[in-house]
């Protein structure tokens, strides 16, 4: 019998979560080379989310080091909209040689498969730079949640059918198309119910109005200390660094399911490949840098730091990964 696209969808996760650490040191970064007459004016970052949000942070903890790094200035340019994708068509179509993105899994991989009509193909517009920092979903419930464990709890959303509903930030997010894997692998059936963000979900977890959602580890952590929802477990093959004190899901029983939330820097596909090169060694050194490192890990990430290649092969196994998510629960952008 042929496994089904989510059984594939599965083993495919398995297999990315056993080569992930080998990929991250095989694919470490030489130094930055020269580029005559590169950069010969102010380098844009453009991040398709608002002033504050996770996205910008990153963004901007990685702009001081990198004007320092190339003698030129660089500009932040927040362009919100549509989940990034609005900004990352714009970094696509940029002709400056001088514009990079900071983007998110979707925009690279999934973007086209849940709206064929966005203006831009991430596989062939856009040049992968470096996977900069990645992090694990957390699974979340309201405090008064059935069940001491993920197990128990996770039987009891068995039992419960389709009376049960779960949140996520939006039709197409990766919390949106985990949770269908999710729900796939351990026999669950909650109802879709799509918010505008994340802390529309958790405002809904605490007031009862939906039962599980997964939200980004550090956001459910800090909730679950203040006594208002309950961590079960994070998305991640193993235990994650960033809340060492929960078990993953795979602990719980949930095999074979590893799903991470990313940040990358992608360029323009026009922009020369010697350039590419270096950005690619420079953010890669970055991202890797003690300081640097830890900014991002107090922001919640776990730092990456791959070369071009390394982020090209993580695009294409999550969007291998994703897609056969989206094509079996066919999942388009509303």
């Amino acid at each position: 019998m042929n496994p089904s696209p989510l059984r594939r969808a599965a083993l495919v996760l398995a297999l990315a979560a056993a080569s992930g650490p080998a990929l991250a040191q095989s694919n470490a970064a030489p130094l930055p080379q020269a580029t005559p007459g590169w950069p010969s004016k102010p380098v844009k970052l453009v991040v398709g989310f608002p002033g504050g949000s996770s996205p910008d942070l990153v963004t901007r903890t990685l702009a001081e080091p990198l004007a320092k790094a190339l003698g030129q200035p660089v500009i932040v340019e927040n362009k919100v909209g549509a989940g990034g994708n609005i900004a990352a068509d714009a970094v696509a179509k940029a002709t400056d040689d001088h514009t990079l993105g900071i983007m998110i899994n979707g925009n690279l991989t999934i973007a086209k498969l849940i709206n064929p009509k966005i203006n831009y193909d991430p596989l062939k517009d856009l040049s992968p730079i470096s996977l900069i920092a990645t992090a694990p979903l957390a699974l979340a419930a309201p405090a008064n949640a059935p069940g001491a464990t993920a197990n128990e709890f996770l039987a009891a959303a068995r039992a419960s059918g389709d009376r049960w509903s779960y949140g996520t930030p939006g039709v197409g997010t990766v919390a949106h198309i985990g949770m269908e894997l999710l729900k796939a692998k351990a026999g669950i059936h909650p109802v879709h119910v799509p918010y505008p963000g994340n802390p529309q979900v958790i405002n809904a977890i605490i007031g009862g109005q939906i039962q599980l959602a997964l939200l980004p580890p550090a956001m459910a952590a800090a909730q679950a200390r203040a006594g208002k929802l309950r961590v079960l477990g994070v998305t991640s093959s193993g235990r994650s660094t960033l809340v060492p004190e929960i078990p993953s899901l795979a602990e719980a029983g949930v095999k074979d399911f590893n799903l991470e939330i990313w940040n990358a820097v992608a360029a323009p596909r026009s922009l020369p490949k010697p350039v590419v090169a270096r950005l690619s060694a420079l953010f890669s050194e970055i991202a890797r840098s003690p300081e640097v490192r830890d900014k991002l890990f107090q922001q919640g990430w776990q730092v990456t730091g791959t070369t071009a290649e390394g982020l090209a092969k993580r695009i294409q196994t999550d969007t291998r990964v994703l897609g056969a998510v989206i094509n079996a629960q066919k999942i388009k952008a509303e």
